[in-house]
């Protein structure tokens, strides 16, 4: 196991879901159970499937100066991005240090391949693509972090991870390593990740989408709800007596490589990136108040982490999947869920799982249905990905 880390201070973070822009919708949906999920209304053919989709984005218009950048996926960017005074915080992190310093890494799934898709709908007579979409930069998968670090006036190293469902949990894992070498001195983390056609019918064609809004460790769940989300946090050492109150303490990555789509049945990368998580945090199972679970509502991811979680953690830890809320949000489902276990550990609010009528009995009874209220003082978050790309991440409290 590997040896425990320095931990970090996360000083500023924010998410935008189906549930609103920023952390006090996020919170105000976790505390009353409220979920964003609705009937598919995205794209000319809509799936009959339910989806977190978030409210006003095609209304927005990128700056003039931004413009070359416009696409579903970066004006999702750029509204999560000015939520919660994130711009203001990252901003003093560049006065500080510098813009070199700081670096930037961000996770996704699939980018801005929506506006690659609408392009191939538009080819001209001879097969190319109409001149408002002769914008390489756009269609590859690192228009993400490329727009991102031109909004913020970053110039550090900059990082797009593409993990499938644990790219914007790793994030924190490659932003470690960065400051621990030297090569950083703060890193901007985060994800996003739109709705788009090759999501929706890809997944579909997989057999996981739901009929209906998912249910996750549900006796009777049925498969996925997709979403849209972006979200971000500012990673920094631990600024002595002006320390902000929360901490990166640990991460564990593994990959089972089992197969391209279904977990490993006995969940062994999963285990193992939870064992490296608390080793590098310094603690045990037992000291976990709070699990974000990755509980995707599919029928073998559940029954995997289900049983790692029923067989590591004692009855007493509270553990959920928030993915009722506001779907499967693929690239950005790391970074939402580490900002639902921040706000866990911020207010004491430990969220249910919404959707979810009665457990499988073959989970345990750390899975719980309704929200609680208590303090938290260590919060574990589970992102686990296709072709076993598993990430576990440690939060906690300075004085805990």
């Amino acid at each position: 196991m590997p040896p425990r880390i320095s931990p970090l201070q996360i000083s500023a973070f924010t998410a935008t879901s189906a549930v609103g822009v920023g952390k006090e919708p996020l919170a105000e949906a976790l505390e009353h159970s409220r979920s964003g999920l609705r009937a598919n209304d995205f794209g000319d053919a809509p799936l009959p499937t339910w989806i977190g989709r978030v409210d006003g984005l095609e209304d927005i218009r990128l700056p003039e100066a931004l413009a070359s950048w416009d696409c579903r996926n970066n004006q999702l960017a750029w509204l999560g991005l000015h939520a919660d005074g994130f711009p203001e915080a990252v901003a003093a992190a560049r006065a500080r240090y510098g813009p070199s310093r700081i670096a930037l890494i961000l996770g996704t799934s699939t980018s801005s391949i929506g506006e690659t898709e609408l392009a191939y709908t538009q080819l001209d007579a001879d097969g190319r693509f109409p001149v408002d979409q002769r914008r390489p930069a756009v269609h590859t998968p690192h228009s993400l972090a490329m727009f991102v670090q031109q909004v913020l006036g970053l110039s550090g190293p900059s990082e797009t991870i593409s993990t499938a469902c644990s790219s914007s949990a790793k994030v924190f894992a490659s932003a470690e390593r960065l400051i621990r070498l030297g090569l950083a001195d703060a890193a901007v983390v985060g994800g996003v990740d739109t709705l788009c056609g090759s999501v929706l019918f890809g997944f579909n064609s997989l057999e996981l989408v739901s009929s209906e809004p998912c249910r996750p460790f549900d006796a009777s769940r049925k498969g996925i709800s997709l979403g849209e989300a972006a979200g971000f946090a500012l990673v920094e050492r631990v600024q002595g007596d002006a320390a902000a109150p929360l901490r990166l303490l640990g991460y564990g990555e593994a990959s089972d490589a089992h197969h391209m789509s279904t977990p490993h049945p006995e969940g062994l990368g999963a285990e193992r990136a939870l064992d490296e998580a608390l080793a590098r945090a310094g603690l045990a199972p037992e000291a976990i108040d709070y699990i974000n679970m990755h509980g995707t509502a599919s029928q073998k991811n559940d029954e995997v982490e289900g049983a790692l979680v029923a067989r590591r953690f004692p009855a007493t830890t509270h553990a959920s999947s928030t993915k009722g809320f506001m779907g499967h949000t693929l690239g950005a489902a790391g970074i939402v869920e580490s900002v639902i276990s921040l706000l866990a550990i911020e207010r004491g609010l430990m969220p249910g799982t919404v959707n979810t009528n009665l457990l499988d009995a073959g989970f345990g009874p750390q899975i719980r249905l309704a929200p609680a209220h208590g303090e938290v003082r260590y919060a574990l978050t589970n992102s686990f990905g296709f072709g076993g790309n598993n990430c576990s991440l440690v939060f906690g409290k300075a004085t805990a």
